[in-house]
């Protein structure tokens, strides 16, 4: 039996892939300050609402929507960004995600394309504990939004016997 408990645990903790889509609408609010020290080098903070159009499934459970809070170091078309994801589940959890990556902006300053990694900070309900990272790549709609393809492995904590 030891070894039937053993192999359980290790299976329980495999790592499991997932996948998704998600949109994020223009940021609100959004604020950028120039730093001064040479034209287009700003930092700014931003929150946007975002909504899974292929959730992700994680045990079970889809995503449906959620939020991002974000900062960016901006320098001409190029911006440095790191923040934080929430995403409500179907079934009422809530999965918790810091992310990191690099923007690139048009000329007159509208988003183009975004690319970076991500990793799971935590997690409600049947998802607490939960461990993974991935990648993100993101290209900009004409209404300001955002279209992201998200991929990555999570794991969860071994159910206790």
């Amino acid at each position: 039996t030891c070894a039937l408990v053993c192999a359980l645990a290790g299976a329980a903790s495999a790592q499991t892939k997932t996948s998704g889509t998600i949109n994020c609408a223009k940021p609100d609010p959004a604020y950028s300050i120039e730093v001064g020290d040479r034209t287009g080098h700003s930092l700014g903070l931003s929150k946007t609402a975002c909504t899974w159009t292929k959730p992700m499934e994680i045990e079970g459970s889809q995503t449906k929507d959620g939020y991002d809070v974000g900062s960016a170091d901006a320098n001409g078309t190029k911006a440095r960004g790191t923040g934080y994801h929430v995403s409500n589940m179907s079934n009422g959890d809530k999965i918790f995600v810091r992310f990191s990556g690099t923007d690139t902006m048009t000329k007159d300053g509208k988003p183009e394309s975004s690319a970076g990694t991500w990793s799971y900070t935590g997690g409600t309900g049947k998802l607490k504990g939960i461990k993974g990272k991935g990648t993100y790549k993101g290209k900009a709609n004409a209404d300001g939004s955002i279209t992201y393809e998200v991929e990555g492995e999570y794991e969860l904590p071994a159910k206790k016997m």
